[in-house]
């Protein structure tokens, strides 16, 4: 059995098979192989290596480049996707070699975190990753937001098709990238098959600044308006949007949008109607996951006081000790000292990412934590939710 790093041309006859197997209806149907082989171009960035044995592709695991907002700074990250393997292969230990080998790569090339949308995420743990919020989708009908069309906005929406629309809403989504916890772009290769979807995209914007933005269709008169994520950089932005949702009162009868875990859609209006959900099932709707590949790297992240030294322990990439402190508010990162608390590379993600409280930690078995450890972590990490969202 040879692990390699394989070529995007090479990925017609290697990956694809085992992706469409495993994620798609099966038999694939010849049209959707030739949909593939277009799809191509926009993968040229990708890290993709691959377990074969005798010429056949065994198991594959994929690093797509992007960024992402932690605590206030933006890293390099590696979004694991197209994680697979051949059915007679499965449970010889292909996908564990291949992803320890993919994340000790994707390091190496200066990822400081990684983060990707599990099958089973209790496989994932193993690879020291922690679950975040899901992004929540919020229903509501028009006729919620009628008092909107009685205010007048400083500001206005356009409504074009995406390919016409997406350099503003890419840098939309750039901008939020440097302003909210969690939120992570791709790169410009990967990026640019979003401005190919047959949707449109309503802008908002006050003067020449765009403030909000949301990708929808419409699947029928009388049906549904299907947004995806409503970004915003302001309750302003999001007014605008939602005003604009509001005239399709007549055309429409519900409109679906996703959100962070910290938007109330409650509060939008005084006659709300409306249903905020989060569904996670295995295998396909499960909430992301994120991991910390390089403490050091994290250095300069907007955290609260006090400081700490503590000991990963179990990982390859983050284990060892690590005097953490906070300078003006701002994380500091040396290794050695005499370690209070021990923590595995998921409970030192989790709080990094704000995703759990250090009492949380202990009670998922992710440290070993004393009272006075659990204070002085709670001071230095304070709880945070990030949104790291998926298009649709």
């Amino acid at each position: 059995m040879e692990i390699r790093q394989i070529s995007v041309d090479e990925r017609l006859t290697t990956t694809f098979p085992l992706q469409a197997y495993a994620f798609s209806p099966s038999p694939l149907p010849e049209e959707e192989v030739e949909r593939y082989r277009k799809r191509l171009r926009y993968f040229e960035t990708t890290t993709c290596l691959i377990a074969e044995e005798a010429g056949e592709t065994l198991a594959a695991a994929a690093s797509l480049p992007m960024r992402q907002n932690v605590r206030g700074l933006v890293h390099d990250m590696a979004g694991i996707a197209g994680v697979v393997s051949h059915p007679s292969a499965r449970r010889r230990g292909l996908v564990r070699e291949l992803l320890t080998r993919l994340l000790r790569q994707t390091r190496e090339q200066g990822c400081t975190v990684s983060a990707l949308y599990p099958f089973r995420p209790s496989f994932y743990a193993r690879f020291g990753y922690v679950g975040i919020p899901h992004s929540r989708k919020a229903r509501f009908t028009p006729e919620s937001l009628s008092e909107l069309l009685r205010r007048d906005l400083p500001g206005s929406v356009e409504r074009v098709p995406i390919r016409e629309g997406f350099p503003a809403y890419d840098g939309l989504q750039h901008r939020l990238l440097a302003e909210r916890h969690g939120f992570a772009v791709f790169d410009e290769t990967r990026a640019a098959e979003f401005r190919e979807d047959r949707l449109w995209v309503a802008l908002a914007r006050v003067g020449d600044e765009v403030v909000g933005g949301v990708r929808y269709r419409i699947d029928d008169h009388g049906g549904d308006l299907l947004g995806s994520n409503l970004f915003s950089t302001s309750p302003l932005g999001r007014a605008l949007l939602l005003q604009f949702f509001a005239r399709h009162v007549d055309q429409v009868s519900t409109i679906e949008v996703f959100l962070g875990a910290d938007e109330f859609p409650e509060l939008w209006g005084t006659d709300m109607t409306v249903t905020t959900s989060a569904t996670v099932d295995s295998p396909n709707h499960n909430a992301p996951m994120v991991r910390v590949l390089d403490v050091p790297g994290l250095a300069g992240s907007l955290v609260g006081s006090g400081g700490i030294t503590v000991e990963v322990v179990g990982d390859e990439l983050i284990g060892g000790v690590w005097e953490l402190g906070a300078d003006d508010g701002q994380l500091t990162v040396k290794p050695g000292g005499t370690p209070s608390a021990t923590l595995t590379a998921g409970g030192f993600s989790a709080l990094a990412y704000g995703a759990l409280d250090p009492a949380e930690v202990v009670t998922r078995g992710l440290g070993e934590l004393d009272a006075d450890a659990m204070g002085r972590l709670g001071a230095l990490f304070p709880r945070r939710m990030p949104y790291l969202f998926a298009e649709f």
